[in-house]
């Protein structure tokens, strides 16, 4: 089965705001949440999240990555949930306090909420403007680290590094959930995978080997859609393998016929991509930034291995 709403997905896991970039809750004698969204749904999460819970209060938000759509809504849910924790990474944490990555994030994120109407239909009035406010993280976690919640809920952190170089997922055992995102890959709304390796392609696929080893029922990736099922957790994580290797085939291709310009080659690539698809999907600037790092690290990488070879 493929989830791709907000609610009740299975083994407790719910998907709260809206699917395009959700955060997950784990629902229990203590709720644990994966992922803060966008920062103008703030209001939205913490809504929903509050209607599952009821008096509960969550204990930590677990951060994959501090990329403006994944923990865009930080500070609004600790704001609303007195005494939880923000973990992530050491490199999240470093990278949170840096200015220009305040400053990114803010720029993102004021950019969203026209597509949020479009295409879920909630008004500007439901959505908070301008509502990014810096974080800093309270647990940081490291690789093999085991985090207890209760006595029948733990989260495993596995270092997932490859889109981002501060990544992580988390496998919850008691569940049989992982909560991977990009680091294995992002299906959108028309059915391709697009690979997600912005710093780099080998460990990228490392991450997605690694995510393999975890007997997961359910497989949470960042956007639109949950997998339950441990055939189809399988079947996907398998296409993505796939799909990065076609996609760094096809951009080197690319490359060499547009004399190695990353300009052209992503002129190409968001045609086939980005143009044809017809949404929900993110901004035309996150995309480009996004797929422009992509081609540059693979051209870096494809010109280094030719010159190695003279």
């Amino acid at each position: 089965m493929i989830f791709d709403k907000t609610g009740f997905v299975a083994n407790d896991l719910y998907v709260t705001g809206l699917p395009w970039s959700p955060v997950y809750l784990i629902d229990g004698r203590k709720p644990v949440l994966f992922e803060a969204g966008f920062a103008c749904m703030g209001r939205r999460y913490v809504e929903d999240i509050k209607s599952i819970t009821k008096e509960k209060q969550p204990e930590v938000l677990f951060l994959t990555h501090v990329h403006w759509d994944h923990c865009g809504a930080t500070s609004y849910i600790r704001n609303s949930f007195p005494g939880i924790k923000v973990a992530a990474s050491e490199k999240a944490a470093s990278i949170i306090k840096r200015p220009n990555a305040q400053n990114l994030i803010k720029t993102l994120s004021r950019d969203v909420n026209a597509f949020v109407t479009k295409y879920y239909g909630i008004s500007m009035a439901e959505m908070l403007n301008d509502a990014f406010e810096p974080f800093d993280i309270d647990m940081v976690l490291k690789d093999g680290q085991t985090v207890e919640i209760d006595e029948d809920l733990t989260v495993r952190v596995i270092a997932t590094p490859g889109h981002t170089r501060d990544h992580l997922s988390y496998y919850i055992p008691e569940r049989k959930i992982l909560i991977a995102t990009e680091a294995s890959g992002c299906r959108d709304r028309i059915g391709a995978i697009v690979p997600e390796f912005l710093v780099d392609y080998d460990m990228y696929v490392a991450s997605l080997k690694r995510l393999t080893e975890f007997p997961a029922e359910v497989l949470c990736q960042g956007h639109h859609f949950v997998y339950v099922g441990r055939q189809e957790v399988s079947d996907f994580l398998a296409r993505s393998f796939e799909e990065a290797e076609h996609f760094k085939a096809h951009v080197i291709e690319l490359l060499c016929s547009e004399s190695g310009s990353v300009e052209e080659t992503a002129r190409k690539v968001k045609a086939e991509q980005y143009d044809t698809n017809p949404g929900p999907k993110q901004t035309e600037k996150s995309y480009l930034i996004n797929l422009k790092a992509r081609i540059t690290h693979l051209a870096e990488r494809f010109y280094e291995g030719q010159r190695l070879q003279r």
